[in-house]
């Protein structure tokens, strides 16, 4: 190991933050047993500060990083209480009492390389009785009808032509990635910082110091504080953008129910008058919340609506978080890199949270640093995370501009709202010519962006010429066999509760 790399990372922080974080860097840096190789990787926690812990469904890269940590799935989903997840489902967003799905994969296989999708729209304009191009989609007919099991890797079919994700207790999360960490060599220091220490000719943070008297120091330092952000705010000074302007939605209440069955494999989200509403079906409960922007809509009747929509009884009392929609302008800055909340937040629409926390790690590791810290390092890993916040924020900003709702005055607003020249030209690529512009080709796929503008009720004027050029009939007889065959399939799996019982047992 060069004499210039890291020996000491702390971690300011814990929460599903800062353990989705330590634990890579527990894997991959710490070695007790070798002491020229090791880097003390310490995460520093209190029992006094809580977590927000809202974060309970994720996208389907959440199995790369478990995959990656050597997770085993079972033992994952028995004890973080998790339930799958194949999609969202989307109520009353384009218009009252219109329901569509965002799954999680495509529309089956391409016809002369170009997307199923496309064809449906050229027979949907011979025929608008078509079925919806969601009956193409396995992981939402999967959803529709509450079945559940993995793909098949290499097998060719509707079985394997779907992606999951995952609903999950995050503190239990935060707990056992804890625990991982913690038996790959992190520690754990509990206690409250109350000051944060900084070198007069550089302005790196040296130490952080506990109310015990403990003085932690550090090369690399991680903020994973939450709203706080402790450090890259309060110690580096790096401003905030605020995006409400877009996203006007500024809280949210969460509270948990008594889970009631069948347990869907989806999340639901569904719109309300001044914001939406989440459902998250877990094993041992359903975790919902309201999220809303109080100018419209008062905290007291915030909370009436949110809990005269449960579908069990109330398990406690709703739990209110404000926030700022926006990101940090610079995430990365000397010797601290933000994660999580402190870099940024964008509310849990598309279940981003937790994925953006492991976006954030994964490129800190990725592009980890030595006791120099190359400035160059830091405007990469900058460069990254604006890219994947911005494309997240106008994959979100979609949803509320596009619907067709004008029942309330929070809703004419989003429909009268200017929005970014990125997504104004994607909007308008799938409007005139139906095709969709990927302008994050890590972000959301084409599958995604194609559930969303065809959910809300986009409808392309023009199409792909070349699709126009297969023979019709072809197209219909290929279509009608897709189809088929993924309702087959889908016929043949386990409900998602059976499926459970036996990962449990």
């Amino acid at each position: 190991m060069s004499s210039r790399a890291l020996k000491r990372i702390v971690v300011v922080g814990g929460g599903s933050a800062g353990w989705i974080t330590a634990a890579p860097l527990a894997r991959m840096l710490c070695r007790p047993d070798q002491p020229d190789l090791h880097c003390d990787v310490a995460v520093v926690e209190s029992a006094e500060i809580g977590t927000v812990g809202v974060g309970e469904a994720t996208l389907p890269t959440i199995s790369f990083y478990n995959r990656m940590l050597g997770l085993d799935e079972a033992d994952f989903v028995r004890k973080t209480q998790a339930s799958f997840k194949l999609g969202i489902e989307f109520r009353d967003w384009g218009r009252q009492g219109h329901r569509f799905f965002h799954g999680f994969g495509g529309f089956g296989p391409h016809i002369h390389n170009r997307p199923l999708w496309a064809y449906w729209l050229r027979l949907r304009e011979q025929d608008p009785n078509l079925p919806s191009y969601e009956e193409w989609s396995t992981a939402t007919t999967m959803a529709r009808n509450l079945r559940f099991m993995p793909p098949k890797p290499g097998d060719p079919s509707p079985a394997s032509a779907f992606e999951y994700a995952y609903h999950f207790d995050a503190a239990l999360y935060g707990n056992y990635l804890r625990d991982y960490a913690l038996r790959h060599g992190a520690r754990r220091i509990e206690g409250t910082i109350t000051r944060v220490e900084t070198s007069p000719e550089n302005g790196f943070v040296t130490a952080v110091h506990l109310r015990d008297g403990q003085r932690v120091e550090g090369d690399l330092f991680i903020d994973c504080s939450g709203f706080r952000a402790l450090l890259i705010s309060g110690a580096m000074q790096s401003p905030y953008e605020d995006w409400s302007h877009w996203l006007p939605c500024d809280r949210a209440l969460a509270v948990p129910c008594e889970r009631v069955d069948p347990m869907t494999p989806y999340t639901t989200s569904t719109a309300r008058s001044a914001g939406w509403q989440w459902r998250i079906p877990l094993q041992h409960r359903t975790g919902n919340g309201l999220v809303y922007c109080s100018s419209h809509l008062g905290d007291d009747e915030a909370a009436r609506q949110l809990l005269d929509n449960l579908d069990g009884p109330a398990l406690d009392e709703p739990r209110q978080l404000r926030f700022v929609t926006g990101r940090r302008r610079q995430s990365w800055v000397k010797n601290v890199v933000a994660i999580g909340l402190s870099s940024g937040f964008l509310e849990p629409l598309e279940s981003t949270s937790i994925q953006l926390i492991m976006e954030g790690a994964s490129r800190l590791t990725a592009l980890l640093p030595d006791r120099r810290f190359a400035p160059a390092l830091a405007d990469e890993f900058n460069r990254q995370m604006a890219i994947r916040y911005e494309s997240v924020r106008d994959f979100i900003i979609l949803h509320y501009k596009l619907g067709e709702r004008r029942d309330s005055e929070f809703w004419r607003a989003c429909a009268a709202m200017s929005i970014p020249d990125s997504l104004k030209h994607q909007i308008e690529l799938f409007r005139q010519t139906g095709r969709v512009a990927l302008l994050d080709p890590e972000g959301f796929a084409e599958p995604s962006w194609v559930s969303l503008l065809l959910g809300l009720g986009v409808v392309a004027q023009h199409r792909d010429p070349y699709v126009d050029l297969v023979d019709i009939d072809l197209v219909r007889r290929h279509m009608d066999g897709v189809r088929d065959a993924i309702q087959r399939t889908v016929k043949a799996m386990p409900t998602h509760t059976e499926f459970l019982a036996r990962l449990g047992s």
